[in-house]
């Protein structure tokens, strides 16, 4: 049976990447892989056998004086206990391929060139920007960034990139420094797993060897959602209701429309967007924070799901979950957005940032006829179950792996799954 070092800070279901983490993980066991993890330590983590060899809980939960904040400072660049930790790990496993996801700022790119020196191949999902932008999404504060491209990381201080802080913002500016000195990703990883192609053009034009990167689409189990192609008369966004979002943008746009809009999610940024709403007398509800069945019915019962987006997005699965469940797309002309997205097939476009661009949409779609809306969310539904699957997306991951010398179905034929007390 094959073994793979599953890689990620967190063990627990925090966000996107990790529903692509442990959703990676489950297919593989599906075809009979035996999934060890290596994480951080974290009280909502997932049961295992190795939470032992994970690395001490560096999140910001805990609360540490102002000497163990300090003391935690050189792990975020480069994590010898990681190292550490995994070297034990390794020597119980003997893995046949290893893949990570994020491992920045807890256990950190150190562990990069361990798993190159025990000659296991090494994949790494690009779940951001991270490997270019030390701050991971090229946004300065006062929009979308890439001054630091061609190796000038000061900006990330100059901007306060990093939650508005210099101190903060110099660190990471360090860590940047360091693995960049150190080649982390160039010389120790054999494979990056990116979800759209804008993110490997993105990276080419930094500096990265194209060779490098495999286009792996992100992935929805499409027996899960139940499409509902009726035609609701509100628009909805739901994610987190943060600047780079764009959800005041879609608010001004749809106050400007008088279409009514459905927002559901929290954020930082609720109070603003609520008060926002009420300046512009837009006919605009928040939901909160929905889930599971929940939000599903509600995308259900909407005319058209919006992704206003002002930041490079990579592939958001929101995306995907929408086609799913029968409704078309309204999205940002920004980052990988417009790839999924075929224009007036399954969905439309607009002016990432500009209210006036997606208002136009808006009333466009207010005006077109249910049948032709139900079409749209059809023909994306049909996209989503060609090209969007959990098989296809295990074809694709197969042929990473095969190309690095880990064969598909038995990499190590007969030998049984470890103990984690060995």
């Amino acid at each position: 049976m094959p073994r793979l070092l599953a890689i990620n800070n967190y063990y627990y279901d925090r966000g996107g990447s990790e529903a692509i983490f442990f959703a990676h993980n489950r297919m593989l066991e599906d075809l009979g892989w035996d999934i060890v993890p290596f994480s951080m330590q974290h009280p909502q983590n997932h049961a295992t056998p190795y939470a032992k060899y994970f690395i001490e809980d560096l999140d910001a939960h805990g609360k540490y004086s102002l000497w163990q904040k300090a003391s935690r400072i050189p792990k975020v660049i480069y994590s010898f206990e990681a190292r550490r930790k995994l070297e034990k790990l390794i020597q119980v496993i003997q893995p046949d391929i290893a893949h990570g996801h994020n491992i920045y700022h807890h256990i950190s790119p150190s562990v990069l060139s361990l798993l190159k020196g025990r000659g296991i191949p090494t994949v790494l999902t690009l779940h951001d920007l991270k490997i270019a932008c030390p701050a991971y999404n090229m946004l300065a504060p006062d929009g979308v960034c890439e001054r630091c491209k061609g190796g000038r990381i000061h900006n990330v201080v100059r901007n306060r990139c990093i939650n508005g802080s210099a101190a903060m913002s110099f660190v990471i500016m360090l860590e940047a420094a360091v693995h960049k000195m150190l080649g982390s990703y160039k010389r120790y990883v054999d494979a990056f797993v990116v979800p759209s192609r804008f993110y490997i053009e993105k990276f080419s034009e930094w500096g990265m060897p194209a060779s490098m990167f495999r286009y792996v689409p992100n992935f929805v189990d499409v027996g899960r959602y139940s499409p509902k192609y009726e035609t609701g008369d509100a628009f909805l966004y739901f994610g987190r209701v943060i600047r780079q979002k764009g959800v005041a943008t879609l608010i001004q746009a749809a106050a400007a429309a008088r279409a009514k809009l459905l927002i559901a999610g929290t954020g930082p940024e609720m109070a603003q967007m609520q008060t926002l709403a009420a300046t512009l007398k837009a006919d605009v509800t928040f939901l909160g924070h929905l889930g599971g069945q929940t939000l599903h019915d509600v995308i259900g019962r909407c005319r058209a799901v919006v992704l206003p987006s002002e930041w490079y997005e990579n592939a958001p699965v929101s995306l995907l979950e929408a086609y799913a469940l029968g409704k078309p797309v309204i999205g940002a002309r920004i980052g990988g957005i417009p790839e999924m997205i075929r224009e007036n097939e399954t969905g439309a476009t607009f002016a990432s940032g500009q209210a006036e661009s997606l208002r136009g949409v808006l009333e466009d779609f207010m005006g077109r006829p249910g049948e032709k809306l139900r079409d749209m969310g059809a023909a994306g539904r049909r996209w989503v179950a060609e090209d969007f699957t959990v098989a296809m997306y295990r074809q694709r991951i197969m042929s990473v792996y095969r190309d690095l010398g880990v064969p598909a179905a038995a990499g190590a034929a007969g030998r049984e799954p470890v103990s984690a007390s060995s």
